[in-house]
């Protein structure tokens, strides 16, 4: 469905501006390609810094400044002057609302929403039409003065020129601090290898943050003096660039608390970063990106099967076979290394994570996106992490040997269901009621004893049930997830007179709960709510199919939809758009 956006009046009363967003992220490229002047590019920034210098965060830069120009050509005519604002005719209450695709549980989510400027602007116009007709152009007198955007994603910025590409280059040059680069290929770059000429004439180099992979590809295939020339400030570079090399998994020496790990890359932001697969390539070349089994950093893994993968001796450094488990050798294959990044708001503690491309890991030789929804799952279950934005490449016609590291709507439901899952698995193991408590022993050599002997019991059925077509009530076991959690407690510290009592114990089995009691009110409890309710799952990175028909878009919204129907997931799903803003 399309969603028109929240009225402000009814977004105030649901308490959204009680309760501001942390984040806005200003979509500039929502595509994959082929067209490029949509391809992937984002800005973010915490809504704390209240626009401060040095504070919007660039996440890859496919398209970049010229998106920003195109964004001011539509919103500057509608500014307001700042010494004399009733220069402009009032902006209307109620603007136009030119949606981004959204379908949210119950009323629409604020996440994507029309703008109107009210108390900080938290609402934003997701199309780039304003809606002021004939709004004049300011007086001559006055073109010298400054101006406050008043719609757009840019609202309440202000702006010291008088045209959209002037004023472009001063957010870019005072503004955008960082640029975060998930990977080195060009729909993620090109833009801001072409817009290092508009860094001059600043104070200091921009900062380009990435995983060292990332940064190597850059430095030997980019910044180079042939491809393009050396902007950074090494190896005798110009210097309007400077290299921070981010840490996989985050930096132990730095933070602490929900934010150790993170390091601070822009006014109010930290980030923590993860490797992930983007597809492999068989061809025989110099080591490019993390092998089969996870290059340098090598952990267990799993193949395509779900079994793990067994490593055979490396061939030539950086290179290895992986024995995938089910018959079949990868020999001499590499990884395509991408990231995700875990984007930390320092003012809350909220965070968003946004991920480069991705493959699934149903797919991949090097599966590592579990190790990303481990530590999401955390975040989320903690109520700290309040959206992903993740690509959807495809719609479910592409078959999965043409997928070329992506992902299709089949594959991201998937993908999600295993975030989903630890998340159930986490908020059940902190449920004090499903954990089963056992009476303990009165020492600690009783309780060790009694622990060797359940396990002795355990490797005794497990035997038996390879051979049984079907397990005894003697010997069936309860479902994972309900099967009771194995603590280790220290042996000597727990004595006869501290009994810990089971439910049996504590409710007698003479007792008939009445409809008021505890025991009856547990289970009569209405179902726990789907493990990612209130999760805004942001789809980018969509490929153009340039075809007559729907929007390719709508196309993934829909099979997304469908598929969720099978296993309800409780997120909202948010098409991007190019121009619009989206508030977590």
């Amino acid at each position: 469905m399309r969603a028109d956006g929240a009225d402000p009046a009814q977004a105030e009363a649901g308490g959204y501006l009680a309760n501001p967003p942390a984040f806005q992220v200003i979509v500039l490229g929502s595509g994959g390609g082929p067209s490029e002047d949509n391809i992937t590019g984002l800005l973010v920034r915490a809504t704390a810094s209240q626009w401060a210098k040095g504070s919007v965060l660039a996440v890859d830069a496919g398209t970049h400044l010229a998106a920003i120009v195109k964004i001011l050509e539509e919103h500057l005519p509608y500014a307001t002057l700042k010494e004399t604002p009733d220069a402009l005719p009032p902006i209307p209450k109620t603007p136009s609302r030119v949606g981004s695709l959204q379908v949210g549980n119950g009323a629409a989510s604020p996440a994507v929403s029309a703008y109107t400027s009210i108390n900080g602007g938290y609402f934003t116009t997701t199309g780039p039409k304003a809606t002021r007709a004939g709004s004049p152009v300011p007086p001559p007198d006055a073109a010298k003065a400054s101006r406050v955007l008043t719609t757009g994603p840019f609202t309440d910025l202000e702006l010291p020129y008088d045209s959209a590409r002037a004023n472009a280059a001063s957010i870019l040059r005072n503004f955008i601090s960082t640029y975060l680069i998930t990977h080195p290929h060009l729909d993620h770059l090109s833009g801001f290898a072409v817009n290092t000429a508009s860094f001059q004439h600043t104070s200091r180099p921009r900062t380009l943050a990435a995983l060292p992979s990332t940064i190597d590809a850059i430095k030997t295939h980019i910044f180079n003096d042939v491809i393009w020339p050396n902007l950074s400030d090494e190896e005798g570079g110009v210097g309007l660039v400077s290299y921070m090399r981010l840490v996989e998994g985050g930096n132990v020496a730095l933070g602490e608390g929900e934010g150790k790990g993170y390091i601070e890359v822009c006014e109010g932001l930290g980030v923590k970063s993860w490797k992930v697969s983007h597809g492999h390539c068989m061809k025989k070349h110099s080591h490019r990106g993390s092998s089969s089994v996870g290059g340098p950093e090598t952990s267990l893994q799993y193949s395509p099967s779900g079994l793990p993968g067994t490593e055979t001796p490396p061939a030539t450094l950086g290179r290895r076979s992986l024995n995938l488990g089910n018959g079949h050798l990868a020999d001499d294959a590499c990884v395509y290394d991408s990231s995700a990044f875990f984007i930390r708001d320092g003012v809350t503690g909220k965070e968003v994570l946004i991920f480069g491309d991705v493959e699934p890991d149903s797919l991949s030789l090097s599966p590592r996106t579990a190790r990303v929804w481990a530590d999401a799952a955390a975040k989320i279950v903690s109520g700290l992490l309040t959206g992903i934005f993740i690509e959807c490449s495809y719609d479910d016609s592409q078959s999965d040997e043409t997928l070329f590291g992506h992902l299709a709507p089949r594959h991201l439901i998937a993908e999600l269901q295993v975030l989903a899952d630890k998340v159930h698995a986490m908020r059940h193991s902190e449920d004090p009621v499903s954990q089963r408590k056992r009476k303990r022993p009165s020492s600690g050599i009783r309780l060790r004893e009694a622990s060797e002997l359940r396990n002795r019991r355990g490797r005794n059925v497990h035997r038996r049930r390879g051979r049984r077509s079907s397990p005894s009530p003697s010997t069936a076991r309860l479902p994972e997830e309900e099967a009771t959690p194995s603590v280790s407690v220290p042996v000597g510290l727990i004595s006869s007179d501290e009994p810990v009592l089971e439910l049996s114990d504590a409710v007698p089995e003479s007792a008939t709960p009445t409809a008021s009691s505890p025991v009856a009110s547990r289970r009569t409890l209405a179902p726990a709510p789907p493990a990612l309710q209130g999760l805004q799952v942001v789809i980018i990175h969509m490929k153009d199919t340039l075809r007559d028909g729907p929007d390719v878009g709508e196309t993934i919204l829909a099979q997304l939809l469908e598929h969720e129907k099978e296993a309800p997931l409780g997120c909202t799903f948010v098409i991007s758009q190019s121009g619009s803003s989206i508030w977590l």
